[in-house]
């Protein structure tokens, strides 16, 4: 595994592969766990090679957020990537890749104001600022997002269309632990008593999707059935629960489509966010 951190050297690694070779590439704040690892190797199995970044984007962190204690182990990281068998690891700086005067933001419209976006205003526009400059610099093939983030992996899928990025976008599913629990890198903030709780939230998905099965409820029963799941837990603060259009976000009353079940909570200090499909047999 090369590793850069200069915005030249990447591009003069990269620069003899273009036209010939199928670039895919991975985007991550570090932190690396089996959602990053999973990504990487669907990557590997689909291009020719596969570059990862590593950068945690300050953009992305509203005032009260959680920028300095966002976990960091660069060190782990490389050693996992290259186990991994990545091609190249791009570490670059802030200093060069948002330097002094950095000014330019990207705003993509309604699909990022809603959910995520109104809880933590200016967050989807810091992420598709970062993600696109970081596209324009790798002019990769094909991108690599997680479902986990579904509302982002939208996001970033309308900025590609809109401004014309010509790459494919492939979605890798979300992995959890043992217990259920989205892997995040964030987890790593839960106190012991707090990680104990965190399952809930997706247990309350799934029996949300199980009540889909047996009985097609509509869209206010069945929010209303995973608010009084999670509400039994005083430690959950709900943030938000959307049931949405997999494609627009917008949210629905009817359940005879597909559809997504959109969460965020706070646990303690630490903020989740988990979807789910629901998958309406037509």
């Amino acid at each position: 595994m090369k590793e850069v951190s200069s915005i030249k050297r990447l591009r003069a690694y990269l620069a003899p592969l273009k036209k010939k070779k199928v670039i895919g590439f991975v985007p991550t704040m570090g932190a690396f766990h089996e959602g990053h690892l999973s990504l990487m190797r669907k990557a590997k199995r689909e291009c020719d090679i596969v570059l990862v970044s590593l950068f945690v984007n300050p953009l992305q962190f509203g005032p009260q957020e959680d920028y300095d204690a966002y976990p960091r182990n660069p060190q782990q990281d490389r050693q996992m990537a290259r186990a991994e068998g990545i091609d190249l690891l791009w570490t670059p700086s802030g200093e060069k890749l948002l330097p002094p005067g950095f000014q330019t933001t990207i705003d993509v419209g309604p699909i990022a104001h809603c959910w995520e976006g109104a809880s933590r205003p200016g967050h989807f526009q810091g992420v598709a600022s970062l993600v696109a400059k970081l596209l324009l610099i790798v002019r990769p093939d094909r991108l690599y997002l997680g479902r986990k983030d579904f509302q982002q992996t939208r996001v970033i899928a309308q900025m590609v269309k809109d401004l014309g990025f010509g790459l494919r976008i492939r979605i890798g599913s979300t992995r959890r632990e043992k217990d259920g629990l989205a892997m995040s890198s964030r987890n790593q903030r839960l106190s012991s008593a707090d990680r104990k709780i965190a399952p809930i939230l997706y247990c309350a998905l799934k029996e949300a999707k199980a009540a889909l099965r047996t009985g097609k409820p509509n869209a206010p029963a069945l929010l209303r059935k995973v608010k009084a799941r999670l509400s039994g837990e005083p430690r959950i603060q709900i943030d938000y629960l959307a049931l949405c259009d997999p494609q627009d976000l917008m949210p629905i009353k009817r359940i005879d489509k597909d559809a997504v079940l959109l969460a965020a909570v706070r646990i303690g200090r630490v903020r989740l966010i988990d979807n789910i499909l629901l998958q309406v047999k037509q």
